[in-house]
């Protein structure tokens, strides 16, 4: 590992496109810390630390939220575009058709994203603001008319704006995806914080408590690594064919299926769906109506409820990694072209028979992904639930965000050090 970065850092062309990401996310961890003027941030970081599923959106936010930040959305819209148009690709003829044209295509689709990124931002902005300042208590902007909340929420969304555009800046350097980096800068900002916390805090009866969470932490590691890079390889002949007196074809290969071929996609679409009722419920629970007003705080008590948002969260990223694999995974394409090829899936017959095998078996893998990913969503819960500990809403979900992250960086890494090689050669 070490021997990669001296080789990275002695390249000249990959020294500077490290130095420019890092820059960039040097940025981004500065503008984060620009509070929205008039913000109470004491009530604010009090109120996300009491709630569990706002926990979770800080994180996707990179970070941000927990300043009121003018960037305090991160790139969530922008991820929330995306999913609306990778679905809309599937349903919309126009869209798919267009996904089909290769880089044209999905430059089209990606300008596309980015401008419904912004009235996603506006009207996220909005809701967010909304729900933070409920607690009449314990306000978090003071004397929020419509004038000032106007600003705040166009000051929000170019800040979203700003966010995907440095996004973008990093993916262009081909050293890990921009968005990704960015969740995952918020998130490593946020370690010393929570070290400094833990030696503060810490009594001679909190050392085994420390051990096992430091224990807990490696086998979440070691089991996200195992995972993200498991992958189930199918093997693949191809038959012999003369052209023109050659003979082409008559080796083997293999078709790799990826255990966690969604990612961390299912835990973004099952957050976005836990989140949808209580914040709704929020606006209602001042309703002039008593039985809309009394529905809308039984939502709250009922999502505030451990035992059930860990079941429905569980269940959500479940579903939602089947879902994505059906989206991003296709059989029958696949099928198409190993018969085109002339490859076949010794003692499948080409065609159908191929596309059944790869979807059944695609279905079983999935078992295992899903379920991993599904344990790593409410592994804090369990936490809480067995030992006690407060204050652990993003653990998991953190620790599965910055191995994936770290992981393509490295491979993307090692690539461009290969090409280098090859350059050379």
């Amino acid at each position: 590992m070490f021997d990669k970065i001296i080789q990275a850092w002695r390249v000249k062309s990959v020294r500077n496109k490290l130095l420019y990401v890092l820059s960039m996310m040097i940025i981004f961890r500065l503008v984060a810390h620009i509070p929205i003027p008039e913000v109470n941030l004491e009530n604010l970081r009090n109120f996300l630390s009491g709630n569990q599923i706002l926990g979770l959106l800080n994180v996707f936010s990179g970070g941000t939220m927990k300043n009121f930040s003018i960037v305090m959305l991160g790139v969530a819209p922008y991820i929330t575009s995306s999913i609306i148009f990778q679905l809309l690709t599937m349903i919309v003829p126009k869209l798919e058709e267009m996904s089909k044209e290769g880089e044209a295509g999905q430059a089209k689709i990606n300008s596309y994203t980015r401008l419904l990124s912004v009235p996603l931002a506006f009207l996220q902005s909005y809701g967010m603001i909304r729900l933070l300042n409920s607690n009449s208590a314990a306000p978090i902007l003071s004397d929020l008319n419509s004038w000032k909340l106007i600003i705040i929420m166009t000051t929000i969304t170019a800040g979203t704006v700003f966010l995907m555009w440095i996004g973008e800046l990093i993916s262009e350097k081909k050293v890990g995806n921009g968005i990704s980096l960015l969740i995952f800068a918020g998130i490593v900002a946020g370690l010393p914080g929570l070290l400094r916390n833990a030696i503060i805090n810490y009594t001679s009866a909190d050392f085994y408590t420390f051990v096992l969470f430091a224990l807990i932490a490696v086998a979440t590691v070691v089991g996200v690594v195992f995972i993200t890079e498991g992958q189930r390889n199918i093997p693949v002949n191809y038959a012999k064919q003369v052209r023109g007196g050659r003979t082409y074809g008559g080796n083997s290969s293999h078709l790799p299926l990826r255990v966690n071929m969604a990612g961390v996609i299912p835990i973004i679409f099952a957050i976005s769906l836990v989140l949808f009722p209580p914040m709704v419920a929020q606006f209602f629970v001042g309703a002039k109506s008593a039985w809309i007003a009394g529905l809308a705080s039984k939502i709250i008590v009922i999502f505030q409820n451990q035992i059930f948002y860990g079941v429905v969260y569980f269940l959500l990223v479940f579903g939602f990694t089947y879902f994505y694999t059906a989206v991003i995974f296709h059989p029958q394409k696949i099928a198409e072209n190993l018969q085109k090829q002339g490859g076949f899936i010794p003692g499948i017959r080409p065609g159908k028979e191929t596309e059944t095998y790869l979807q059944k078996t695609m279905s079983r893998i999935n078992l295992t992904g899903a379920s991993f990913l599904g344990l790593i969503a409410v592994m804090p819960l369990l936490l809480q639930a067995f030992m006690g500990t407060q204050n652990l809403a993003i653990g998991g979900t953190s620790l599965l965000i910055v191995v994936a992250v770290a992981i393509d960086i490295a491979k993307q890494i090692d690539a461009q050090l290969t090409m280098h090689a090859y350059d050379r050669i």
